[in-house]
């Protein structure tokens, strides 16, 4: 295995140190397109929110720090995530406004109907049987919650940043998707009211689907 097929291995679960450094540099490596993405949806300072593949904590750190009156969720099924999102995430824990633990998509830990508002950042392509997780997903949104999906990895028009996705989706052998394949899928799995926004100088996309 090459150094870029274990880089990409460690940032669909990191292990190790070396993961530990991975989910670190998730919190700066992704900032930009995650705060790009969150413009898309509104935010209620009491809302019930789940961030599913937490990575470093730093989209919980944001949310949280906005709470009020709400609660703020982190699963991620990398030990090492789950770690470095805590010790991000250590005062909000402490005063009841973040939990965090280990869970998978595929068997969400949570009763029906929990959440307002769920998150993922570049995770979705690496979830084992989307359409049931997207079934999941809405199984515990509350009626009227919102799906944000953001990435910066997809099938779009611009040849070089094409090239660049199709490459590392390859070498990491994972599915990449147009804009009209992700509102398909949302769609197969039972979102309405979806929204498709990209930013195209950029590569980022960001899908959201209502229950």
């Amino acid at each position: 295995m090459g150094l870029k097929e274990k880089f990409i291995n460690q940032c669909r679960k990191p292990k190790g140190l070396f993961g530990k450094w991975i989910a670190k540099g998730m919190n700066k490596g992704h900032s930009e397109m995650a705060f790009w993405g969150v413009t898309y949806i509104s935010f209620n300072p009491r809302d019930i929110i789940l961030d599913i593949g937490c990575g470093g904590g730093m989209i919980i750190y944001n949310f949280a720090q906005k709470i009020n009156g709400g609660k703020v969720y982190g699963i991620d099924y990398s030990d090492v995530s789950v770690q470095v999102s805590k010790k991000l995430n250590e005062k909000f824990i402490k005063n009841g406004i973040v939990e965090i633990k280990k869970g998978s998509v595929s068997s969400l830990p949570f009763s029906e109907s929990s959440f307002d508002l769920v998150t993922g950042f570049e995770t979705y392509y690496f979830w084992p049987d989307l359409i049931n997780d997207l079934k999941g997903i809405l199984n515990v949104l509350r009626p009227g919650g919102t799906l944000l999906l953001v990435n910066e990895a997809y099938k779009c028009n611009d040849e070089k940043l094409r090239k660049r996705n199709e490459k590392w989706s390859k070498l990491g052998n994972f599915p990449i998707h147009t804009p009209q394949e992700m509102e398909q899928f949302m769609l197969e799995a039972g979102f309405n009211e979806i929204s498709i926004n990209i930013e195209e100088k950029k590569g980022y996309i960001a899908a959201i689907g209502k229950k």
